[in-house]
């Protein structure tokens, strides 16, 4: 289980947060005229990396603000963690 220190208010059980994915992905700027190719390759397809990580997550049960997390995937050690701008 994971405490992760929200900005706002402090250390919480993960719990509390619900998962938002990779913070390096990037929606398509212009949904109106992208491919169904680009838009299955944004959906579906993620990197798996091992290491450190950045990632959103949304604190539902506290401040409902999103944060950028950077997590060890192999040691679920924390870094950073910020506001977000998602």
């Amino acid at each position: 289980m994971l405490l992760i220190p929200c900005p706002f208010c402090g250390a919480r059980d993960e719990t509390e947060f619900v998962y938002g994915g990779d913070a390096g992905v990037e929606r398509p700027r212009n949904p109106e005229t992208t491919t169904d190719e680009a838009w299955t390759d944004y959906l579906c397809f993620r990197d798996n990396p091992q290491g450190m990580h950045r990632e959103l997550w949304f604190h539902r049960d506290g401040c409902q603000r999103w944060i950028t997390i950077e997590r060890d995937t192999r040691t679920h050690e924390l870094g950073a963690v910020r506001l977000s701008r998602s």
